[in-house]
């Protein structure tokens, strides 16, 4: 076991897309806890407009806002402009619907631009600890 260095996401910005309010608020605050710079919007089109003029260092993107695939089509177009720049989708759609994603065979991958697939409802230290890893492969 190799010990992470939770120093990793210090005054590293963050973009989070989420249209629940409440998530946005949970969320900031977890990784404002972490020492990010977090930039927070509400929707797909705001976020579009965050990545023409601002590269993070992170994003997260919820996967069901105004488009029933905003998450996907925010990762291509993050990865499309940003490459390196790694993409959460985070998502209640499981619980919700009982439709399973994932990003586990090639085909997945080719379609699904995003680095790592996550459930909503994740403990502060495995959003950290993912997050560190993905800053540092």
């Amino acid at each position: 076991i190799y010990k992470i260095d939770m120093e990793i996401l210090k005054n590293k910005t963050v973009l989070i897309a989420d249209d629940d309010v409440d998530i946005i608020t949970q969320v900031t605050i977890q990784l404002k806890s972490f020492g990010m710079n977090v930039i927070a919007v509400e929707s797909q089109k705001e976020a579009e407009a965050i990545m023409e003029t601002t590269k993070p260092d992170i994003a997260i993107f919820d996967l069901m806002m105004e488009n029933l695939d905003s998450g996907f089509i925010l990762s291509y177009k993050m990865k499309k402009k940003y490459p390196d720049v790694p993409v959460i989708i985070v998502t209640a759609v499981t619980a919700d619907t009982g439709m399973m994603f994932g990003i586990d065979t090639t085909e997945e991958k080719n379609w699904i631009k995003a680095d790592l697939y996550l459930e909503k409802g994740l403990r502060p230290e495995q959003l950290q600890m993912e997050m560190t890893r993905l800053l540092t492969r």
